[in-house]
Formats: C-alpha cells, structure tokens, sequence
C-alpha cells in the first residue's frame, strides 16, 4: 500500500505496519469519537479548495483535502499513519475551513487527531514536542508563552550581532515600560497566584498533566515541582480565608 490517491504519496512507515490492526481502530475511533468530529466533516466534492488555500501545501506533502477523504473513506491504515507526522504540518490557521464550499473543518480533524496522538503518547509527537520543552514549562507554571529571558543569543544567532545588545541590561530596559504587569523579566506579563492556581486546576481537570507525564515525565516534574510550591504558597496566604 505504498501509492495513495488524492496526494498522499508518502509510504506506509513500516512501524504503522507493525502495529496491531485492533490498535490502529482503536485510535482512530478515540479520534471520531471526540465530540467535534461530526461538526468538523459533513462530506466532500474533492473541489480541491482547501488544499490550494493551505500556506502549509506550499512548503510541506500536506493536503488538507486528503484528511477529509481518509475519513470519509474510513481509512484506518493511513490516518492512523497521519498521526505520527503528516498532521503537524498543518499550521492551524484554518483557512481550509473559510473556504470550503461544504463548510468541513480540516483543521479542526488534526486538532483532534493531534490531541489523541498526544494522549497516546506517540514516540514520534514525543520527538515533535522535544523542542519546544522550555515553551511548555513558561505556559503551564506562568501562563506565558514566551519571556524575555528567554530570548539569548545563542537560541537565536540568526538574528544577528544586535541581538547581544538588546539583552544587555534586560531588567531596567523592561522597567521602563509604562505598564506595571509587562515589568517582569521571567514573564511576557504579571501573573497573579490566584490565576496561576485558577490554570492549575484547569490542567489538573482536563487531563493534560497525566498527558505530559507520559510524554516527558522528566518536565513533568520540573512544572510540578514548581506547582506544588505555588499551591502550598496559595494555601500559606488564603487557606484561613477559604
């Protein structure tokens, strides 16, 4: 099965052929079975929209369109294929859904088959994630994506020498911006604890702590560690009150 219709011309991984057929189902029904789905697939004219409107068709063997047919085609072998590497490079934008004439949502499709490759821990979403390790640690314990300590000049060399000069002396650079919550330098902005206690909660209830356990246990206790000190401090200042 090494030629696929409507685009998908990448070879079946020989992992993908040794796992259990009953495996391959089951993960393809956790992803249909999401809520979602039946909102983001009503059925296809094969128009080819989608996929000229995607800026990712542009750069990477990705087709938005060839998400659509695979499931409408109940195409086990190749969706569950899709999920260890074809769906990241969607880049989420969404356009695919703005144009279609039938109203699917391709992007919406990877957001979930992203989501069931991440709770099933697969080797390859863990070796997409590997890199972007240090962006998930500022989410999940600040709420923050990105910070200004994080910016240094061997992260970044190709953004030339000026950027040596522009972490030079960083504290009193961001003191000087006119609103109190962008001051700090480990943060883009202020958080306050009962937010970041507030985002915990949600974490905990959504499952996506047990999802970075499994995906890497040794961040996994970096951001609890720095969790569990926030919650006892939390407890320390409004434990009397509660």
């Amino acid at each position: 099965m090494d030629g696929h219709n409507y685009g998908y011309n990448l070879p079946i991984s020989e992992k993908t052929k040794m796992v259990p057929w009953e495996e391959k189902v089951r993960i393809v029904e956790e992803v249909k079975s999401d809520f979602r789905f039946k909102e983001y697939i009503f059925g296809c004219l094969n128009c080819g929209v989608c996929t000229a409107s995607c800026p990712s068709n542009r750069f990477f063997d990705f087709s938005p369109r060839e998400i659509v047919q695979r499931f409408l085609e109940e195409d086990v072998e190749v969706l569950y294929d899709m999920m260890h590497e074809y769906i990241w490079a969607c880049s989420q934008c969404f356009t695919c859904w703005i144009r279609c004439p039938f109203v699917n949502n391709p992007g919406g499709l990877v957001a979930i088959m992203r989501e069931v490759a991440v709770r099933n821990a697969f080797e390859a979403t863990k070796d997409l994630l590997k890199p972007y390790g240090r962006v998930l640690l500022k989410v999940m314990t600040t709420g923050n994506q990105l910070s200004a300590d994080m910016l240094q000049p061997d992260f970044f060399p190709d953004w030339g020498p000026k950027m040596a000069d522009n972490m030079e002396n960083l504290r009193a650079k961001r003191l000087a911006i006119p609103f109190d919550v962008g001051k700090s330098v480990k943060t883009a902005w202020e958080v306050s604890l009962e937010t970041a206690i507030e985002m915990y909660t949600i974490w905990r209830e959504t499952g996506i702590f047990e999802m970075l356990e499994k995906l890497d246990p040794n961040l996994y206790n970096v951001i609890m560690d720095i969790v569990e000190e926030n919650e006892e401090r939390y407890q320390e200042l409004y434990g009397e009150e509660e």
